[in-house]
């Protein structure tokens, strides 16, 4: 069957975006579309192009013989603010302030579509790191941390609070939670993580950072190097948290149950 190039161009911008950081070869193409070489690579300009004009991304190309082509969804610093003030404005309702006080957060952090935003602003963050795994801690951060590690192509880690036994023998350790001030306990499979892989750690929320340490410690029994923390919100007291080099998304400055106020904002350095 004989595809026409608007076709082809439509099905390979398709293939390439439902696979970020998926490296294809030029004969999958070419085989897919009963193509020749010089014409996928034709095609392969023209889309890269139009990515770029329409600051969808970037269609990348690696040459060699092992090289091919890939989806990088690099976002751009409007982009990155446009999705923070939308998720920031959500979080403003007064609504969703309940007694603690806390913010109701579950409609967004489960929601797919922001979600996935939010993960390509952290893939655009840590996109210069040779990472192999994004780690989290059950239960919100999996959103969040999944669609990061699909926007860079590699696996989730997800560090239980309770060790099942269909992961067979389990690393555990204790750890101070900052935000409740309790000894809690977290585990992961001893067959998780290779030794002396780079790891990034995504999280939904973060007070004074005891979650984040625990999972740093974590790393250390597996000799893994943690080369990036990001966090969807970071409040701003305190400042000082026990871990350092962290990124946050948004900045909890206060909520006020008596006067039903929300205050919170974007990371400036990000937008």
């Amino acid at each position: 069957m004989k595809i026409k190039r608007n076709e082809r161009i439509g099905a390979l911008v398709k293939i390439l975006t439902d696979n970020p950081n998926h490296l294809f070869n030029l004969s999958y193409f070419t085989d897919k579309f009963n193509a020749a070489k010089s014409s996928i690579s034709e095609d392969i300009v023209i889309a890269k192009k139009l990515m770029e004009d329409l600051e969808l991304g970037k269609i990348e190309t690696v040459p060699g013989a092992a090289g091919g082509v890939k989806y990088i969804p690099v976002l751009t610093k409007e982009e990155t603010k446009e999705i923070l003030d939308e998720v920031c404005n959500k979080l403003k309702d007064p609504k969703r302030i309940i007694p603690g006080p806390f913010l109701y957060m579950a409609d967004i952090i489960y929601n797919p579509a922001t979600m996935r935003k939010v993960g390509n602003i952290f893939a655009t963050q840590f996109m210069d790191k040779e990472i192999d795994y994004v780690i989290t801690v059950e239960t919100k951060g999996i959103p969040i941390a999944m669609m990061t590690a699909n926007a860079l192509n590699v696996p989730l880690i997800i560090l239980r609070r309770d060790s099942k036994v269909t992961e067979g023998s389990t690393v555990s350790i204790n750890y101070l939670s900052g935000s409740t001030g309790k000894i809690q306990t977290m585990s992961i499979s001893k067959r998780a993580i290779k030794p002396g892989s780079n790891v990034i750690i995504i999280d939904d929320f973060m007070k004074a950072g005891g979650t984040a340490k625990g999972m740093v410690d974590m790393m250390r029994e597996f000799d893994a190097n943690v080369v990036g923390i990001g966090v969807l919100i970071s409040t701003k007291e305190p400042e000082a948290k026990v871990v350092k080099d962290y990124i946050p998304l948004l900045v909890l400055d206060h909520i006020d149950d008596r006067e039903q106020n929300v205050i919170i904002y974007p990371n400036e350095e990000l937008v």
